[in-house]
């Protein structure tokens, strides 16, 4: 089984991934991860593909972290897609943690620019937070 965990910078879905990883012990790809799996981009990517169109019906439980709309393609049809969102002064005030309590005018609008990026996209089950934690 393959569950897609996608949504925007700073949501939380590292935070959903590594819980669930925990308590199945699911392997938890985020982002271009896959690259590791061979010498070359190109030939990483299709080994990936394949590797979740193999787990797509088997027993192993695969997480795909995603935070860039580029990589939605990756998953196979039957994949459970989780969208995970948040406001947007909460995930401004997270990236800031990240960036020792400063957040930088172009990183701002940034995210302002990238907020909403995945709502139109197709999901299965969504969690969306009110700004603070779980």
């Amino acid at each position: 089984m393959v569950i897609a965990i996608f949504g925007e910078s700073c949501t939380g879905k590292s935070t959903i991934a590594d819980e669930l990883a925990k308590r199945t012990n699911a392997m938890v790809f985020t982002g271009k991860d896959y690259i590791k799996l061979a010498k070359s981009e190109a030939e990483a990517k299709k080994q990936f593909i394949e590797l979740l169109a193999r787990n797509e019906t088997a027993g192993e439980l695969i997480i795909y972290v995603i935070s860039e709309k580029e990589h939605l393609p990756l998953l196979p049809d039957r994949a459970v897609r989780v969208l995970v969102v948040a406001q947007l002064d909460a995930i401004k005030e997270r990236f800031a943690k990240r960036m020792n309590g400063k957040l930088s005018e172009p990183v701002a609008k940034m995210l302002e620019k990238k907020h909403g990026l995945f709502d139109s996209e197709k999901y299965d089950l969504d969690r969306k937070q009110r700004g603070e934690g779980f």
